[in-house]
């Protein structure tokens, strides 16, 4: 069984106790994560595509670490001028490790920001009234 999931941004395809490195999160180490943006559940053969997201489905993980990625050097030149620039870059990453991928049955959670939004959208939008000109008068 494999889902394709997105975590932070980016998707990446997991199967049970596999350990993936993903952009950092902000969860502490030794805590459990879940990611409810499943896009693709295969269950030994049995396809399910979700549009774009499956209802329900979840994907739960561990935290293991908070790490830096290798370095990687930015090197700019342009001939005949004299001119470079070298740079370099190391990504924050965290390990993580999925611990069990729920095909249905995961809970919703309603969030404020979602009330908020549908209640500003309830609300009537009143146009902005117009400013009128005075006249100019000669003295």
């Amino acid at each position: 069984m494999y889902a394709i999931v997105e975590i932070a941004g980016q998707q990446f395809k997991v199967s049970k106790d596999q350990k993936v490195y993903v952009h950092r999160l902000a969860s502490d180490e030794g805590s459990k994560v879940s990611f409810d943006k499943v896009l693709l559940l295969d269950d030994n053969g049995n396809v399910t595509l979700g549009a774009p997201a499956i209802e329900g489905a979840s994907v739960e993980a561990k935290v293991l670490q908070h790490l830096k990625g290798d370095k990687v050097i930015v090197f700019k030149k342009k001939r005949r001028k004299g001119y470079k620039k070298r740079n370099g870059h190391r990504q924050y990453l965290t390990q993580i490790v999925v611990e069990g991928i729920l095909a249905s049955g995961a809970k919703k959670k309603a969030t404020k920001k979602a009330e908020v939004e549908v209640a500003e959208v309830t609300e009537e939008v009143k146009p902005k009234a117009k400013a009128t000109k005075k006249p100019k008068t000669e003295e």
